[in-house]
């Protein structure tokens, strides 16, 4: 996919669409249009589509009683203040990733990726089963809003860097753009961190505004272009594990819907966080075929000296967030590093050992 087309398609529908946004949602014979604002530029693989399919979804399973109009980043508002649009009214709901806004309350980190953290199955069990979704409603409570898992990428890549590493000391005052828990990580290992939306990052690295950047993995990351400017792909990201993203809803004007809508809009958003890992799960080792077959990228494992330092600075604000000043940050720490070590003894004690035997003895 031409990295320009879609970036072009999701920047530029502008004027049109902006006009539109000002409308107040109709509401017509029982009939209701909500408007959608996401961070992903248009037809996005895997997340803008998902965000596009989920609204689709919601619209084909109510008949059109409740109709989601989607615009893409930049289409209403910069893509780093969908959130906002919901909170202030603009929007009816926004489709991103919790830890963007992390600035609202660190606690939100939690329901995207923590480093070291929860898988794709692990996060949606601790959010489904184990009480996570009650704290992240008591989170969002406080902006008046409620969020949904609506997909995971799984373990994403660890990213794209110029220059091979070779240890920690490859890292320092490297400029690298990734967001959440993991930036703090990567600060601690000597990086210099900036978050930024997936329209931009193409732009900063050929400029050498950046020397590294990650946004998901293979899937994302051909289309974007960032082989163009970095060949050094590091796998797997250690900070990003399984990385969800939400849909994210007015809490009033959900609440006033009818309960088979609000029923819809949360089995939608539950389905689609399948939907969206399958289609991941399917393209992301397509994806890096053609990066390495027919762009010359370089698949490289992080040394082991970074992987372990990584670890531990990865403890160490784990540990600062239990003993934070913030008392809903606090709670969903303890709440998050109980879950873990719950489920830690299935996927370790499990799942890895199954893995570990099929890659040693079978093959076809």
């Amino acid at each position: 996919m031409d990295r320009r087309s879609f970036i072009r398609r999701g920047a530029l529908a502008g004027a049109g669409a902006g006009a539109a946004a000002l409308a107040s949602p109709a509401v017509a014979q029982d009939r209701i249009t909500w408007r959608m604002v996401t961070t992903w530029p248009k037809n996005f693989p895997g997340l803008g589509v998902g965000a596009q399919r989920l609204a689709d979804r919601i619209t084909a399973a109510s008949g059109g009683r409740l109709t989601v109009q989607v615009y893409a980043a930049g289409e209403m508002v910069p893509p780093l203040q969908s959130l906002d649009a919901v909170i202030d009214g603009t929007a009816e709901m926004s489709h991103g990733a919790a830890y963007y806004w992390q600035n609202k309350s660190t606690a939100l980190s939690y329901f995207t990726g923590v480093p070291y953290g929860m898988t794709a199955g692990e996060l949606a069990a601790w959010v489904q089963h184990l009480g996570g979704q009650q704290l992240w409603d008591e989170v969002y409570d406080q902006f008046g809003v409620q969020g949904f898992l609506s997909g995971n990428t799984g373990t994403q890549a660890g990213g794209w860097f110029r220059d091979e590493l070779t240890g920690l000391d490859s890292l320092k005052g490297v400029r690298f753009r990734t967001p959440g828990l993991g930036g703090r990580v990567w600060e601690k290992l000597g990086a210099t961190v900036t978050n930024m939306a997936a329209g931009e990052i193409f732009q900063a690295l050929q400029s050498g505004a950046l020397d590294a950047a990650e946004f998901v993995g293979p899937y994302n990351d051909l289309a974007l272009g960032f082989y163009q400017v970095a060949k050094n792909y590091y796998f797997p990201s250690f900070v990003e594990p399984g990385l969800a993203t939400e849909l994210v809803v007015d809490k009033a004007k959900y609440q006033a819907l009818p309960d088979d809508l609000q029923a819809i809009v949360r089995d939608v958003c539950q389905a689609e966080y399948d939907t969206v890992s399958a289609d991941f799960v399917a393209n992301d080792p397509r994806a890096l075929k053609t990066l390495v077959e027919e762009h010359g990228v370089q698949v490289r494992q992080f040394p082991e000296e970074i992987l372990e330092a990584g670890a531990k600075a990865s403890m160490e604000i784990i540990a600062e967030l239990r003993d934070s000043s913030d008392e809903m940050t606090r709670k969903v720490t303890e709440h998050f590093i109980e879950s873990l070590n719950l489920m830690r003894s299935r996927t370790e004690g499990n799942d890895m050992n199954f893995i570990e035997a099929r890659a040693k003895y079978f093959t076809l």
